[in-house]
């Protein structure tokens, strides 16, 4: 006798799910790279804009905080920036990824 799952999708139906899943990460993908994630630090002193794809786009310093005695300072801030930047921009595709699965859960794939 066979057990019988009530409900259960049939192999056609995942397999659109899987397909339209796979289409909507792919465009999620190229959103999130094709956008800019920016972080200030230092109360405003430095900011840093990357892409998805973490590539600086852009670095902007307020001249206050250009001081040749103390390089350590700079340095600092703008490993924050950068970080939290990155980090933005990870979490947005973190984010969209999860979307995109919709609950579906595979073992071994997600």
């Amino acid at each position: 006798m066979k057990a019988r799952i009530p409900n259960a999708p049939s192999q056609g139906n995942m397999m659109k799910q899987i397909q339209k899943m796979q289409e909507d990460m792919e465009r999620i993908q190229a959103e999130v790279e094709a956008s800019e994630y920016s972080a200030s630090v230092g109360g405003g002193a430095v900011e840093v804009t990357v892409n998805g794809s973490h590539e600086v786009l852009s670095v902007k310093m307020k001249p206050e905080v250009v001081d040749p005695e103390d390089i350590d300072m700079l340095e600092d801030l703008l490993i924050s920036a950068l970080n939290e930047s990155i980090r933005k921009a990870n979490d947005a595709m973190s984010q969209g990824m999860e979307k995109a699965k919709g609950g579906l859960s595979i073992p071994g794939l997600f």
